[in-house]
């Protein structure tokens, strides 16, 4: 088993607080993501976890050991980081059974331990080559495989593919996770990209300031986020914000904004009715955005609204367009089929079953649905 369990944890450098306080409860085999901006304390977080930072209060336990005084070699952990750090006078066999001599191990079990390894990660052709011979990949396998010879109970991973280009990131991405599966193994992953994170962690933590945000299944954070910071921060391209004042009757609720004025749906205007007369912050996703005459969609009261093509960008599959609506910036993910050009102005219906609220001081999610309308499939363009 390898359970690790944060509890309560901080750490303070020259009186400032890197990470304050969070306690993290990660089962064994899990695949679990730290993902944030840079400063936000998740590489600091997953040190004091390898035993290279001091924890300054709180508990650390692995397997219900706490470890908190424990020296790092002897936690039975491994750590990849975004430095491969191979030597480069070894063979990439010397690089992976390295560790393994350090420690005694005979030679006959040094030798099966590479092996195994290398056939894991395709790399049994390399292993008399140095790595000025690799490419970026190869050599970040190899600190990947220097590593799983160890069999530790748990690994670490620190932003390991942030020095990859975008093709290799990606091959890389599913590697991993194919390595995972196959090891059944406990790893905790840290990140800035939220696409690692989204396409690769069982449960993702989201953190900024040294604090925990959420912590959810990556379909839950986007779905579900507890707030701004999250809803902002996990999707590419990010959530549309603007500030709405919220005013109702007995039978409508209305979300004015200056530039023009969004109809909640029925089927929210009870969980909407208690911020009546409140200045809340509206978001939508990208994604939840129409274009009404190129579907030909019905024209609803308050459910759409002008706004023109500042910039197009052509993803291949999918465009994502820039539009100005009054004083509000919008952005939108379209099929490439649509036709659209700067300059362009465009009535954009808003699927309103699927729009967040947000305080406007605090950034809590408002609208604690427990589960959220489906995506609006498009209709067939006229």
């Amino acid at each position: 088993m390898a359970r690790v369990v944060l509890s309560n944890v901080t750490k303070v450098i020259n009186d400032h607080v890197i990470v304050k306080n969070i306690s993290l409860d990660i089962p064994d085999k899990e695949f679990f993501i730290l993902v944030g901006p840079s400063g936000c304390g998740k590489s600091t977080t997953l040190r004091m976890i390898a035993g290279l930072e001091e924890i300054t209060d709180g508990d650390i336990s692995i397997d219900g050991r706490v470890v908190n005084h424990v020296r790092a070699k002897d936690r039975d952990i491994a750590m990849v980081f975004q430095n491969y750090a191979l030597y480069p006078h070894m063979t990439v066999y010397e690089n992976m059974a390295f560790g393994l001599k350090l420690r005694g191990y005979p030679r006959s079990e040094i030798t099966q331990r590479v092996k195994e390894a290398a056939d894991i990660l395709n790399l049994g052709s390399y292993l008399e080559r140095k790595p000025k011979a690799l490419s970026g990949g190869q050599r970040q396998r190899v600190a990947v495989g220097r590593a799983i010879v160890r069999k530790p109970r748990v690994f670490l991973f620190d932003e390991p593919l942030s020095n990859l280009d975008a093709k290799l990131r990606v091959q890389m991405r599913l590697e991993l996770s194919k390595l995972h599966e196959r090891l059944k193994t406990t790893i905790i992953y840290v990140t800035h990209d939220q696409v690692e994170a989204m396409t690769m962690g069982d449960r993702i933590c989201v953190m900024k300031d040294g604090e925990i945000q959420q912590v959810a299944p990556p379909l839950d954070l986007y779905e579900r986020p507890n707030n701004k910071f999250v809803a902002g921060f996990i999707g590419n391209p990010p959530m549309n914000f603007f500030p709405v004042m919220v005013e109702g009757t007995k039978n409508s609720i209305f979300l004015r904004h200056a530039s023009f004025t969004l109809a909640v749906p029925k089927t929210l205007i009870e969980a909407v009715r208690p911020h009546v007369g409140k200045e809340v912050d509206f978001g939508i996703r990208p994604e939840d955005l129409y274009d009404r005459l190129f579907y030909n969609y019905p024209v609803l009261p308050h459910s759409s609204v002008n706004a023109a093509v500042e910039v197009v960008e052509p993803m291949g599959s999918e465009i994502f367009l820039y539009l100005k609506a009054g004083t509000v910036d919008l952005v939108v993910r379209v099929p490439s089929y649509v036709k659209a050009e700067a300059g362009k102005r465009m009535e954009l219906v808003f699927n309103l079953e699927r729009m967040h609220l947000f305080d406007i001081k605090t950034g809590d999610a408002l609208l604690k649905l427990v589960a959220r309308a489906a995506p609006q499939p498009p209709p067939v363009a006229v």
